[in-house]
């Protein structure tokens, strides 16, 4: 079962980013635009791990995870936040906040935090995907075909593939795969497309294989698999 994530955000276009580059990752997700969403939220379900900007338009984030920690709510919490002076963060901290990450922030850093405070709440992230005979173990970084042979990737060629596994049937843009595979640094295009192209070789695709990486003209890439095993 996927790990569950409450974003509390009140800029619309950060949530959003936030949200999609998390369902990417394969984690469910819920947001709030303030604090009385995000309390009917927590009220309606459990989550794992809440992500908290500290300037809401309701209420402020040290107040809202004050509340978490006096209801006893299992949840990690990453505050996020542009104050970044050290008495705002030691409020962060005494507030009962996990973690506590600046804005802006690099994406890859945001998910490797996120997983870390997962982790240390003994929640599993998803890990192991099965397509076409292959095996793919994000946590070790292999990848095995059917006859349990290794095929060597390299670093981005792996995070592209898994990033096509955890969405698939869905159409990706290239500055999708760029958020999510470089971390929104600024890489041309077309360097997607060779990784793409050279993935597919490794992967020994062929008109014939049970899994396709679709070029969608003018958009970017789709995963279909017509056998998961």
């Amino acid at each position: 079962m996927s790990a569950s994530i409450l974003i509390v955000e009140d800029d619309e276009n950060l949530r959003l980013a936030l949200q999609d580059n998390l369902e990417s990752e394969g984690y469910a997700v819920e947001v709030a635009a303030d604090g009385r969403a995000a309390r009917a939220a927590l009220a309606a379900q459990s989550f794992d791990l809440v992500l908290l900007d500290i300037m809401l338009p309701d209420t402020d984030g040290y107040a809202l995870c004050r509340e978490l920690r006096q209801d006893k709510y299992p949840a990690r919490v990453m505050m996020l936040t542009a104050r970044t002076l050290e008495d705002d963060l030691v409020r962060g901290f005494e507030a009962g906040a996990d973690d506590y990450l600046a804005k802006p922030y690099r994406l890859r850093e945001l998910l490797a935090r996120v997983a870390a405070l997962l982790r240390r709440g003994g929640v599993a992230t998803p890990a192991v995907h099965r397509f076409a005979g292959f095996a793919v173990d994000a946590k070790a970084r292999t990848l095995h075909d059917a006859h349990g042979q290794a095929i060597a990737l390299t670093r981005t060629e792996f995070d592209l593939l898994v990033c096509l596994l955890r969405n698939p049937d869905r159409a990706m843009t290239r500055l999708d795969l760029i958020d999510a595979v470089w971390g929104g640094l600024a890489v041309d295009l077309r360097t997607v497309d060779n990784f793409v192209s050279s993935l597919k070789k490794k992967l020994g695709w062929c008109d014939t294989s049970p899994f396709r990486i679709e070029t969608i003209r003018g958009v970017g890439y789709r995963m279909e698999i017509d056998d998961p095993a």
